[in-house]
Formats: C-alpha cells, sequence, structure tokens
C-alpha cells in the first residue's frame, strides 16, 4: 500500500472532538458536514496526518482507517459483531493462515472480514442475497480484491445441512452468528474434523444455554464467556473509568468436536 493517498482509497477524518467519518476518495468527491465540507482532492496525494480544514474552517485529521475503524464505520445490512467481540472469537476459534471455516449468518461480514484478516479460507452460508452481496463488497473494499478468493458466500440455509460438495475433507472451524444456532450444531457434526473448533454469538444467555444443551459427548471442553468492554478518562492527574462502558452485546460459546 503506498504511504500517500490515492483514488479509490479508503480515508478517515477525525474532527476535533474526535468524531470519525469514513469516507471514499474520488477525484470530484466532497466530505459534507453541518461544518461545511472538505474537497477530497485536499486529500488524494497527501500522507497520513494531514490536518485539512471545511469551508467554514473545520479542522479534520486524515488517517487511514483500521479494521476496528472499518467495522464500525462501514456500510452495513445486518447489525455487525463489534470488536470488542471480533478478537475474542477469532481467538476461541484459533482462526489462522489456512484454516478452513465454515461461517454462516455472514450479515454484512465484519466477521468475515477479521477471520480472513488472520488468514482464515472462509465459506459462508447467508440466507439474504442484498447481505451476501453486502459482505462481498465490505471485505474487497477493505481488504482488495484477492481477499475474495478465500471467501466464497453460498446463499443457502444452514439451518437444512451443510451441502457435501462443500464439505469436502471437513472444515477446521465452524462460527455461528444466527437466531438458532442449535440446529446447524448436528450438521457441524458431521462436517467438522476430529479435534475442530465451533464458536457460537448469541444476543441473549438462554440462547447460549440452549447451545450448550446441543452438545453431546461428542464435544469436549464448552465455555460460555461474555466480553465488557470500559474505557479510562486519563487527563492531566485525572484518572478514572468513563462514566459510558460497552457491556452487554452478547454471549461467545465455543466447543471442540473429538468425534466418536
Amino acid at each position: 500500500m503506498t504511504e500517500s493517498f490515492q483514488e479509490g482509497d479508503r480515508a478517515l477524518l477525525l474532527d476535533v472532538k474526535r468524531r470519525r467519518y469514513l469516507v471514499k476518495l474520488s477525484a470530484d468527491g466532497e466530505f459534507h458536514s453541518h461544518a461545511g465540507y472538505v474537497a477530497h482532492r485536499d486529500i488524494i496525494g497527501a500522507d497520513q496526518g494531514i490536518v485539512v480544514r471545511s469551508t467554514k474552517g473545520a479542522e479534520y485529521t486524515v488517517l487511514r482507517p483500521t479494521l476496528e475503524d472499518f467495522v464500525t464505520e462501514m456500510p452495513r445490512g445486518a447489525q455487525v459483531i463489534y470488536p470488542k467481540d471480533l478478537a475474542p472469537i477469532c481467538m476461541l476459534a484459533d482462526i489462522g493462515p489456512g484454516v478452513r471455516v465454515f461461517e454462516t449468518g455472514v450479515g454484512s461480514g465484519a466477521l468475515s472480514m477479521t477471520m480472513l484478516r488472520y488468514g482464515a479460507d472462509i465459506l459462508g452460508y447467508e440466507l439474504r442475497e442484498d447481505f451476501a452481496n453486502r459482505a462481498r463488497t465490505n471485505v474487497s473494499s477493505f481488504l482488495g480484491e484477492a481477499a475474495l478468493e478465500r471467501f466464497r458466500v453460498e446463499l443457502a440455509d444452514s439451518y437444512m445441512g451443510i451441502d457435501a460438495a462443500d464439505v469436502g475433507d471437513g472444515f477446521d472451524r465452524v462460527v455461528l452468528d444466527l437466531p438458532e444456532p442449535w440446529q446447524v450444531i448436528p450438521h457441524a457434526e458431521k462436517a467438522l474434523r476430529a479435534g475442530g473448533i465451533l464458536v457460537a454469538y448469541t444476543p441473549s444467555i438462554t440462547q447460549a444455554a440452549q447451545v450448550r444443551e446441543c452438545f453431546s459427548r461428542k464435544w469436549i471442553d464448552s465455555r460460555t464467556i461474555e466480553v465488557l468492554h470500559r474505557s479510562w478518562y486519563i487527563a492531566d492527574r485525572a484518572v478514572r473509568p468513563d462514566h459510558r462502558m460497552v457491556a452487554h452485546t452478547g454471549f461467545l460459546t465455543a466447543s471442540r468436536y473429538i468425534g466418536g
């Protein structure tokens, strides 16, 4: 990636209150807000850290977006899994280069993007074509077209099963983000290699409990966790937790398949 911004790049604009705005640069493009507008040509050709001013004098620091920035600000159809849960999912599922993942409930592609960044190869099942298209677009927009070689999304219902042709020699991981993940567990048992890992993201604890109830003796080392995110206010000698925190978003349930 070149250091200077080019047409077609994503740029993150931070105002003086550290509000964040994600833009895709074009030669004749403009970023508009209540504080006037910034011409994209003022950013194209510049390096990260440049400060640009709007037509009303507002200042914006321009940076390249991180994956966290992109996931939070990217176009979406379905609700995304937020960064505080994305990294733990990848750790629980032991995602790494060459790991073959079956993902279902692809949505806007936030989790797909994160696992691809870790080096995984993903087959996704998604019911809605608009969500599948959005996920592909988001993946290519941030990771580049080459990432799509490791990301295939099929319009299919995982509750009904996983096609044998898709299973092939088996998956290393199964990652679920859908309302009734327990319906997929019997199919996961036919698709996972021995020692493979399943991780399910569920908004409610009753969903997590129902997932756990579906694990037979073919599964081991099952656990359910919740990740809380609390930031701190630090200014000179004033040090305290922020008044607001990102508490509950979902529960992460993981288990290893041993077969038998």
